[in-house]
């Protein structure tokens, strides 16, 4: 896996984040995963095609997810993971995404286009992925919320599992 492929996904979590109001975001712990991850309780999965193509996956369980969209809607208490609650998730997910597109730019990584963020809910469940190897990276944000930041991108030279 080429760093260059995911270091700027990671730059921009980190990056876009003190823009929608987190005070502190600290990378955790690194790990490579196969292409199926479990599902906690909330998963935002956004496509990526272009010069690489797999998928970028935000992951969480329930309680962070609420803290998370509480944070994103300026201290709104939230008990419920409502459809307002899951629509500042997928925009954050969208945020970070097209920061990242950018970032690939800047080094040099053009023609990248994202989907629109797909979230799936519940546990005991499992994502596949198309990529052949995935990045995943635990982030601690405001000391309180667990994010998994899952990157699995290629390009036409890296087989598909």
């Amino acid at each position: 896996m080429d760093v260059n492929n995911i270091n700027p996904v990671f730059e921009a979590f980190t990056c876009v984040l003190p823009q929608i109001g987190f005070q502190t975001v600290e990378k955790k712990e690194m790990t490579v995963a196969k292409a199926v991850l479990p599902n906690k309780g909330v998963m935002v999965n956004i496509g990526v095609v272009g010069t690489l193509k797999g998928t970028i996956v935000f992951d969480m369980d329930m309680d962070s997810a609420k803290k998370f969209a509480s944070t994103m809607m300026m201290g709104m208490e939230v008990t419920e993971f409502d459809d307002l609650a899951q629509s500042a998730i997928c925009e954050m997910s969208n945020m970070v995404c097209a920061n990242a597109c950018t970032n690939f730019s800047q080094n040099g990584i053009e023609g990248l286009n994202i989907s629109p963020p797909v979230l799936l809910t519940g546990s005991n469940g499992f994502m596949k992925l198309s990529a052949p190897v995935v990045l995943v990276v635990r982030f601690l944000v405001d000391n309180s919320i667990n994010v998994n930041l899952c990157v699995g991108l290629f390009n036409d030279t890296e087989a598909i599992s």
